[in-house]
């Protein structure tokens, strides 16, 4: 299994856009994906309810995780959604 810790770095923290680019990027996964705030209970990264459910806010640390060939690439993915903040104008 690979995984990953990140710090949350857009601004609305793990909801609404962001939440949905880092679902789809999830969903393209041949395998489970799984995310959590740090310490908290793994969730389904393939479902927006559940992400959005973790509540997880800018400067939270999260922990992404997937167990399948070619997981690290797709972690990579993901980390760069949560790790960049958007623009200012966004």
């Amino acid at each position: 299994m690979s995984e990953r810790k990140v710090k949350i770095e857009s601004r609305v923290g793990l909801h609404a856009r962001p939440a949905a680019l880092f679902v789809q990027t999830a969903a393209k996964a041949p395998g489970d994906v799984t995310v959590a705030k740090a310490g908290g209970t793994p969730v389904n990264a393939k479902s927006i309810l559940a992400v959005l459910g973790m509540d997880a806010r800018h400067g939270e640390e999260v922990v992404i995780a997937a167990d399948f060939d070619g997981a690290d690439e797709l972690l990579g993915r993901l980390e760069a959604l949560l790790s960049t903040p958007e623009p200012e104008n966004a």
